[in-house]
């Protein structure tokens, strides 16, 4: 059994809507690949009726990942989250004591980590080493290069 998983609305939204592509758009065009490749005759020696039933198992197999983990999602309220520390959803500002840079990240559930859209996972070594922080708190992060230190500026939703 896995986990439960955090989302947010959107997060939530876009793993269904994934899914019901799946479902609706390509098991069916999988399931279209298989009925041609048996029209064309021996299966024993048919490589596009094997390369479509690899496909469909995968494309299953994918299909029953999301399924659980849309079994165990977890819709996040953010009408609660306390913006005096650093939580999931929060959105949070900081600077590098090291070198002065300056970065804005939104804490969020592993599965909807975006690099490109500031959204860093609670999961990533600045997520956890951010959690539970208030404004003027020092973070001492841990990464691959050694510990950095992050000062919390700012903290809204």
């Amino acid at each position: 059994m896995s986990g439960i998983s955090y989302y947010t609305e959107e997060g939530y939204k876009s793993l269904k809507d994934e899914v019901h592509q799946l479902k609706t758009v390509e098991r069916p065009k999988i399931s279209a690949q298989i009925g041609e490749a048996i029209d064309k005759g021996d299966l024993s020696e048919n490589a596009e009726y094997d390369a479509a039933k690899d496909a469909q198992g995968h494309l299953e197999a994918k299909i029953a990942k999301l399924e659980n983990l849309l079994a165990n999602a977890r819709v996040i309220d953010d009408s609660n989250i306390d913006d005096s520390k650093v939580f999931i959803l929060s959105t949070v500002r900081i600077k590098n004591i090291k070198n002065g840079a300056e970065v804005t990240y939104t804490l969020v559930a592993e599965n909807e980590a975006n690099l490109a859209d500031k959204k860093i996972s609670i999961d990533s070594p600045i997520g956890k080493g951010l959690l539970g922080k208030s404004v003027g708190d020092i973070a001492e992060v841990e990464v691959p290069a050694g510990v950095i230190p992050f000062e919390i500026l700012e903290i809204t939703r």
